[in-house]
């Protein structure tokens, strides 16, 4: 809770704005000294006495807020120490026990009321995570046995289904999709070298040479390039897919997804990932070798072929762990 409320007295001769935050209510020391009718000198002995004493603690007690306050014709922006419920009702039984206790009983309140709703929008928050975490895993699941029927001829595809089966092993309790086990961003932040259309289109000329089939690499629409632009977007001047990894996962999964092609969209696919690597220094790893190998990107570009639209964020997330993981081998 983080909000910012009105307290006024039985008397209506007391209104003070009280700040809610992390449990209990601040308010400042021209705050106290208003709340009390009290003078600064006075409040000010009080909290030193009550901190000398032992009574309280500031560390727990005393914190800085930044606040905005007009000063003559400007607004000027200041840190200013406020004090928690515990200090004031202190004070308050030096001072004004009165109107200390009046407070105290709406402070409660409001605190007993926040902490229900806390724990409403925590329990509902709680349930949203729970959900997302089984559709997560149900995904990933729907994923292994697409691949385990679609990649039997591929000698080493099983590898590639344990990496799989070990995310969704990892992700049977909240506390491990809290922590990422399933990476949400790539590791390498830096500014990606640009492939070009005309780039790409020389190494789909390339591809072509090994496939005997006229319509290989004939384009169906534009959707290619755009594919190609897409991941180098920014929103606000900054990258809307701001690594490498998460580049290139993207890059791999529009072309596949968007069927530009009359012929040969998972090859050229997996070509142009692998170019895009090639190009931004990331193919190889420093021993001289490759950071993914044939088959485990057969087994992805199988996978995001076989996927709905609704699990590409997943997949994403699949293929930017396992670029990130490899580089750890």
């Amino acid at each position: 809770m983080n909000e910012i409320l009105i307290y006024q007295n039985e008397d209506n001769n007391v209104q003070v704005e009280v700040r809610v935050e992390d449990e209990t209510v601040w308010l400042t020391q021209p705050q106290i000294v208003a709340l009390f009718n009290s003078s600064k000198a006075n409040i000010s002995e009080h909290i030193r006495n009550i901190i000398e004493s032992g009574e309280l603690d500031a560390e727990s007690t005393v914190r800085k807020f930044r606040t905005v306050q007009t000063e003559g014709a400007r607004k000027v922006s200041r840190e200013r120490p406020s004090y928690n419920l515990d200090m004031i009702i202190s004070i308050g039984y030096r001072v004004n026990s009165k109107r200390g206790t009046q407070f105290r009983i709406w402070a409660n309140n409001v605190i007993k009321m926040y902490l229900l709703k806390g724990y409403a929008v925590n329990e509902k928050r709680l349930s949203e995570r729970e959900k997302e975490l089984q559709t997560l895993k149900a995904s990933i699941q729907l994923l292994e046995r697409s691949i385990m029927k679609q990649a039997q001829q591929l000698d080493q595809a099983k590898s590639f289904v344990n990496i799989i089966a070990d995310f969704s092993n990892g992700l049977g309790i909240l506390d491990d999709y809290d922590n990422q086990r399933l990476d949400n961003r790539g590791l390498t932040e830096k500014e990606a070298a640009v492939i070009s259309y005309r780039e790409c289109k020389k190494i789909i000329g390339q591809v072509k040479d090994e496939f005997k089939s006229a319509l290989f690499g004939k384009e169906k629409d534009n959707s290619f390039r755009s594919s190609i632009g897409q991941i180098y977007q920014t929103f606000e001047g900054r990258n809307l897919y701001p690594s490498i990894e998460e580049k290139a996962a993207v890059l791999l999964y529009l072309v596949v997804k968007n069927h530009s092609f009359v012929d040969g969209n998972k090859r050229i696919a997996a070509a142009i990932f692998l170019y895009f690597l090639d190009r931004n220094g990331l193919l190889y790893r420093q021993d001289k070798t490759t950071l993914i190998d044939g088959n485990t990107l057969a087994s992805i570009t199988l996978m995001i072929a076989e996927s709905n639209p609704s699990e590409m964020e997943t997949i994403k997330r699949i293929i930017m762990s396992i670029l990130n993981r490899s580089k750890k081998f």
